[in-house]
C-alpha cells in the first residue's frame, strides 16, 4: 500500500533563497520544455523533448540539480499532454498544457540519493540541513520526497510503499450512502450528515481579500501579501474540509464494513449552461453547491481508509436511484425542488435521500451477490 506523510519544514532565509532557485529553474525547464514540443510539432508533427546532458552544458546552472529531479519536470509535462489527449477522446474540453509562471509553480521531486534523513532533519544536497516537524511516524518504505511552498510556507511530502495495513475490527454491518446538497449524505439507516458549508462561512472573508487584491497596485508588495492572505483564507477553507471528510470517513469504516456509494460521473456533478431548464444564476449557486461539498474528495478519503483498515467500498450506477420507489419498484420522475418520495403506485411516501440511499443498499448487494456468485464458478472450474 502507497501512503503520503506530510510535515511542514523549518527553513531559513539562506535554504529559502535556494529552494526558491531551484523552483525558478525547474518551472523555467518546464516552460522551455513546452515550448520546444509546441514548435516541434508545428514543423514535424512531431513532438521532441529537451536533450538533459546538453541542457545542463548549455545552462550550468542546472548542473546543481539531480538529473531525476530534472527528469520529474518533464514527467510531468508528459502526464498534461496525456491527460490532454485523453480528454479530447473522450470529447470534453481538453485544456491544452499552459506556461506556468513562478507562483504556479511550486513543488520539485528528490529521488534516491539526493537526500538523507538524519533524526529531525534532512539533508538535500546543494541545498543544505532543514528541520522537518514531525507530527506522526514514517510508515514503510521512502520512495521519493517531494518539496512543495505553499501559502509562504515549505512542506515536505514522504511518498511510501509497503505501509502496513491497519485492520479494524468486523462489525457485519453494511449501509448505502447518498450524497447531496441539502444534507451532506444520509446513509440507508436513516441517518442524516448536515452539511457544513464552509465556502458559505468563509464567503464574506473571501470576498474581502480578494477586492484587497483587486485593488493593489500590480506587482506591488502590498500586492503580494495581499494575495498571501489570500492564500492563506482558501487554504483554511481546504483544511476545514478536509477535516470533516477525513473524521466522517474514519467514522464509517469503523462502523461498518461494507459500505456502497455511488459512481460519481464528473459531467453530471455541473450544470452546463446551455441547459435552460435553470436560470443561471441558479445554476451558478448549485454549481457551487456542488463544488463546497467536494463528494469526490470525500469518497477518494473513504476509499483510501476502507482499504487501510481491511473494509470494503463498492461503487454503485446512479442512475434512477433517486426515481425508483424502494417499495414496490416503479418508477417516477419527482422534481430535484420536491424532498419527499410519494409513490402514486403503492402509496409510500419517504424522504427523498433515504428511498435513495435504500436503492443505492439494494444496488450494491445485488452486485455484490454476482460478483460473489461468478467467484465461485470461476474456483468450481479450476478445482
Amino acid at each position: 500500500m502507497r501512503k503520503t506523510f506530510k510535515f511542514k519544514l523549518k527553513t531559513y532565509k539562506s535554504v529559502e533563497t535556494k529552494l526558491n532557485y531551484w523552483l525558478r529553474l525547474c518551472q523555467l525547464l518546464y516552460n522551455a520544455d513546452l515550448e520546444l514540443r509546441i514548435k516541434s510539432y508545428k514543423e514535424t508533427k512531431k513532438t521532441t523533448k529537451i536533450h538533459l546532458p546538453t541542457y545542463k552544458k548549455e545552462y550550468p546552472e542546472y548542473k546543481q540539480i539531480r538529473s531525476q529531479t530534472l527528469q520529474d519536470v518533464q514527467e510531468k509535462l508528459d502526464l498534461s499532454f496525456e491527460n490532454f489527449f485523453r480528454r479530447i477522446k473522450q470529447h470534453k474540453t481538453p485544456g491544452f498544457p499552459r506556461f506556468k509562471s513562478i507562483t504556479r509553480y511550486d513543488s520539485f521531486t528528490l529521488k534516491q540519493n539526493s537526500w538523507k534523513l538524519n533524526d529531525k532533519y534532512i539533508e538535500i544536497k546543494n541545498i543544505g540541513k532543514i528541520k522537518i516537524r514531525y507530527s506522526r511516524l514514517i510508515e514503510g518504505v521512502i520512495k521519493t520526497i517531494t518539496i512543495k511552498r505553499s501559502c509562504g510556507s515549505w512542506y515536505i511530502l514522504f511518498s511510501c510503499d509497503q505501509v502496513p495495513l491497519k485492520p479494524l475490527p468486523k462489525t457485519n454491518k453494511e449501509v448505502a450512502l447518498d450524497v447531496g446538497i441539502k444534507d451532506f449524505l444520509t446513509t440507508s439507516e436513516g441517518t442524516k450528515i448536515k452539511n457544513p458549508k464552509f465556502l458559505k462561512q468563509s464567503e464574506t472573508k473571501l470576498i474581502i481579500c480578494q477586492q484587497r487584491v483587486s485593488r493593489r497596485k500590480k506587482g506591488s508588495n502590498r500586492r503580494n501579501k495581499a494575495k498571501l492572505l489570500l492564500s492563506k483564507s482558501y487554504e483554511h477553507l481546504r483544511n476545514q474540509r478536509s477535516d470533516f471528510q477525513s473524521k466522517l470517513a474514519k467514522q464509517l469504516v469503523t462502523d461498518y464494513d461494507r459500505i456502497y456509494i455511488e459512481k460519481l460521473n464528473n459531467e453530471q456533478m455541473t450544470l452546463k449552461k446551455s441547459d435552460k431548464t435553470l436560470a443561471n444564476k441558479q445554476k451558478h449557486n448549485i454549481n457551487k453547491s456542488k463544488s463546497d461539498v467536494s463528494w469526490s474528495s470525500f469518497f477518494n478519503k473513504l476509499k483510501f481508509k476502507a482499504e487501510e483498515a481491511g473494509k470494503e467500498v463498492i461503487e454503485v450506477n446512479p442512475s434512477l436511484t433517486s426515481q425508483v420507489c424502494s417499495k414496490c419498484g416503479s418508477k417516477h420522475k419527482i422534481p430535484l425542488s420536491q424532498r419527499t418520495f410519494k409513490c402514486p403506485n403503492c402509496n409510500y411516501i419517504e424522504d427523498r435521500d433515504y428511498n435513495a440511499a435504500f436503492n443505492i443498499l439494494r444496488a450494491g448487494q445485488a452486485l455484490q451477490a454476482i460478483s460473489t456468485s461468478h467467484m465461485g464458478a470461476t474456483e468450481n472450474q479450476y478445482s
